[in-house]
Formats: structure tokens, sequence, C-alpha cells
């Protein structure tokens, strides 16, 4: 009987302890679960603070930026000065014309016309661009001189002579036309290269006109578009008149003077200018 109450006992001592171990193995697992509760509604709070200051950050300097790009648009409009060139609704009836061509150069063509008074336009093409570009043109006194005593000496409306040399064709450096209509009477003459001296003068000297008012043109353009193209322009056009190749420097006395004043070019063009006035009126005297 003895036995019997011991072995009663021993079995639900163990159902006692059974259940108790199984007690304690459930309680951590509901700690488990806060613990893991309470992150998950702390850290959202967080990532979601964080790109509200970051977007007030971003949205302020660019305003001030903005707003000194402005301020400095408006400036450089104030400072804006017109091209100064001929007018261009001026009628006039052309009589002295010239042409030169030649595809592989970088101005590949160029025509000019201008009546008695030097007043016309020159139009030229640029390799490689399909646009004709043209420009009203005013020779200067002295260069419309020479231009017509190379025609009276040439006598160049009453001569049949043939200019282009019969021994030598350079036609790789460009062809030449020259023209005169007046009175109701015309003529033409065509070469490439040529031994009679007046006409290589003439050549020479409608080069010269050529040089100067595309030199105008091209920095006209620079002084609106490019400045940066401008140093380079003066430097051009100092390289031009040391070789001679320039029609009238002191036409142009007018025109570098507002250059060398013009607030949108680079200090170094505007100091270039400067320096070719002074060497232009240098040789005045």
């Amino acid at each position: 009987m003895k036995k019997i109450i011991f072995a009663v006992l021993i079995i639900f001592f163990g159902c006692t302890v059974s259940t108790l171990a199984q007690s304690r193995t459930r309680k951590p697992k509901k700690s488990a679960v806060k613990t893991v509760a309470k992150p998950a509604t702390e850290k959202p709070s967080s990532i979601v603070e964080t790109p509200v200051e970051n977007a007030v950050k971003k949205n302020e300097r660019p305003t001030e930026e903005t707003i000194q790009i402005f301020e400095t648009a408006q400036k450089a409009n104030q400072t804006t000065k017109p091209n100064a060139r001929p007018n261009q609704s001026k009628q006039t009836t052309p009589v002295y014309f010239y042409t030169f061509s030649q595809p592989q150069f970088l101005v590949s063509k160029i025509f000019v016309e201008h009546d008695e008074t030097g007043a016309g336009k020159i139009s030229f093409q640029k390799k490689d661009f399909g646009d004709l570009i043209t420009d009203p043109i005013q020779l200067s006194p002295t260069a419309l001189e020479r231009v017509k005593a190379i025609f009276d000496s040439l006598n160049f409306l009453d001569s049949k002579e043939i200019y282009q040399s019969a021994e030598r064709n350079y036609s790789h450096l460009g062809t030449m036309i020259f023209a005169v209509k007046k009175d109701g009477r015309e003529r033409a003459a065509e070469f490439n290269w040529t031994e009679n001296k007046d006409a290589k003068m003439l050549a020479d000297e409608y080069r010269r006109i050529c040089q100067q008012f595309v030199w105008i043109f091209d920095v006209n353009l620079a002084r609106e578009n490019q400045q940066l193209e401008t140093p380079a322009l003066m430097d051009a056009l100092d390289s031009l008149l040391k070789r001679n190749e320039i029609s009238d420097a002191f036409q142009m006395l007018p025109f570098l003077r507002e250059l060398s004043t013009d607030e949108r070019l680079p200090l170094i063009a505007r100091n270039h200018a400067g320096r070719i006035i002074k060497t232009i009126e240098k040789s005045k005297k």
C-alpha cells in the first residue's frame, strides 16, 4: 500500500514539475514579442523627420543663386552697345564689282559691289556653310580713290586686254573677276594670275577691302555671341595690319575705340584693341 501511495506522489510531483517548466518556457516568448514591437514604433518617426529637414535646406540656396544670376544679367544688358555698322537702308546703284572664289579656302566665295561713292555691300560664304552672308560696306575715300585710279589706268571699259597669264595657271589660289557697269556699258575680266601690274594692284586692293570688312563682321558676331573668341580676332587683325592686308586702318579707328571700351569683351581683347589704336595713330605721324 505504501508503495502505491509513493508511486502516486512521484507521478503527481512529476506532473507539477513539467507544468512549471512549460509555464517558464512560455514567458520569454511574450517578452520577445514586446522587445520587437518597441523598436518598430520608434524607428519610423526618425525616418520621416529626416527628409523634411533636408528638403528645407535644398530649397533655400538655389533661390539666392538665381537672384544673383538675374542681377548679373541685368547689369550686362545695361552695358550692351549697338554695333557700329553702315546704314543698311541706303539704296545704291552698283558700278564696280569684284568676285573671288576658291572652294577650299575658309572664305570660299566673296562678292563686292559698290557705287561711285564707295557705298555698297559685301557677300561672302564660308567653307562648309551653305548660307551667303551679306553686310553693307562703305569704302573710305582713300581706298575708293585708289580703286578708281587703277580702273582708269587699266582703261578698263575700253580695253580688250586679257589679264590671265598665258604661262601660269594658279587656279588653286582662287579665281578673280572684275566688272564695271557704267553709262550703259559693261565689261568683265577673269584671271587667277596676271603679269599686268595694274590688274595685280586692283586684285590686291579688293583683297584688302574684303579682309577688312569680313573681320569687322566676324568681330561684331563674336562680341554678341562668343566674346571669348575676340582675343584671337584681335591677334588676327594685328597680323593683317603688319602684313598690310587691311584697306584703310584709319577708317577702323572709331570701331576699334568702341571695342576697347566694350565691357562684354575680355580685358585682354580690350587692351589689345587699345594697343592697335596707338599703333595706327603713330603711323599717321
